[in-house]
C-alpha cells in the first residue's frame, strides 16, 4: 500500500508537469496518474523508471523542430498534447502488466512489459522523427511513394529512429535490472535488451502494417487531403476512403504494443 501511495504522489507530480508544459491534456494527466500509479505501485522502480523514460524522450522529441512538423498536425489524429485515450493506448497494457505482476510475480511479466514499452517508444521516436525525412517514404506493403505523415509509410530515417527507439528502452532495463541485482541476472538484462530491441521493432512495424490496410483513414474535401481524423482541423467533415471506422489511431497503437510485449515475451520464453 505505501509502495501505491507512493506511485500516486509521483504520477501525480509527472502529470502535472505534463500539463504544465504542454505535453498532456487534462484529460490525459488524468491518465497518467492512473497508469502511473498502477506502474510504479505494483510493478516497482524498475517499471517506473522506463515509464518516465518514454514520457520524457517522447514528449522532448515532439517539440524537436517543431515548427517542421507543423504543416503535418493535420493528418494526425491527434496533436502532440496526448490526451486520455493517448495515454490509455500507450500505457494502458503497462499498467494491466503490472496488475498481473503483483497478482502471479513472475520475471516474464517485465520482459513483456519492456516489449510493450520499446513498442510505443520506438513508434512514437518514429513518427517525430521520420516526417523529417529528406526522402518520400513508402507504404508498408506496396512500396509504393507516398507523402510524409502517410499512415502506414515507412522511410530509413524512420526505421532507425524505430530501431533507436526500441535499444533506448531494452537498454536502460538492463542497465536497471544489474545495477539493482548485479552480474548474476546478466542473462536477463541481455535478454530484456534484445526484448527491447526486437519487441520494439516488431509493434512499430505491425503499427504500420496495420496503418497501411484496416486503420480508419478519411479524406477532407475541403482541404484534399487525407487525414486520421473524421472531423478535419479545418472544421469539415471528412469521408472514410479505407479501413474499419472503429479502429483509430489509439487502437492501433494499443494492439501494437501487445504485439511487441508478445515478441518479448517470446523471447524470454525462448531464451531464458
Amino acid at each position: 500500500m505505501q509502495r501505491v501511495l507512493l506511485g500516486l504522489l509521483l504520477s501525480a507530480a509527472i502529470g502535472y508537469a505534463g500539463y504544465t508544459k504542454e505535453a498532456l491534456s487534462r484529460s490525459g494527466a488524468v491518465g497518467a496518474v492512473l497508469i502511473g500509479t498502477a506502474v510504479f505501485g505494483l510493478g516497482g522502480w524498475d517499471w517506473g523508471i522506463l515509464l518516465i523514460a518514454f514520457f520524457i524522450s517522447s514528449s522532448l522529441l515532439s517539440r524537436y523542430r517543431r515548427l517542421e512538423k507543423a504543416s503535418l498536425a493535420e493528418k494526425f489524429a491527434k496533436g502532440s498534447r496526448r490526451d486520455l485515450g493517448q495515454t490509455m493506448a500507450n500505457g494502458g497494457l503497462g499498467a494491466l502488466l503490472a496488475i498481473g505482476s503483483a497478482l502471479y510475480p513472475h520475471w516474464l511479466w517485465l520482459a513483456a512489459y519492456v516489449g510493450a514499452m520499446a513498442t510505443v517508444n520506438a513508434d512514437t521516436w518514429a513518427t517525430e522523427v521520420g516526417v523529417l525525412s529528406r526522402t518520400r517514404p513508402r507504404l508498408i506493403t506496396s512500396g509504393q511513394e507516398v507523402e510524409v505523415g502517410t499512415s502506414g509509410a515507412v522511410s530509413w530515417l524512420g526505421t532507425t529512429a524505430t530501431l533507436a527507439g526500441g535499444l533506448f528502452i531494452g537498454l536502460l532495463a538492463a542497465l536497471l535490472q544489474l545495477a539493482w541485482q548485479g552480474e548474476e541476472v546478466l542473462g536477463q538484462a541481455w535478454l530484456l535488451l534484445l526484448a527491447g530491441l526486437l519487441g520494439g521493432l516488431g509493434g512499430s512495424l505491425f503499427d504500420s502494417l496495420l496503418g497501411a490496410t484496416v486503420q480508419a483513414i478519411y479524406y477532407c474535401d475541403r482541404c484534399a487531403k487525407e487525414t486520421e481524423r473524421p472531423l478535419h482541423h479545418c472544421g469539415t467533415e471528412t469521408r472514410r476512403l479505407r479501413g474499419w471506422r472503429w479502429l483509430d489511431n489509439d487502437l492501433v497503437n494499443l494492439t501494437s504494443s501487445a504485439v511487441g510485449a508478445a515478441v518479448a515475451s517470446g523471447l524470454a520464453i525462448t531464451f531464458l
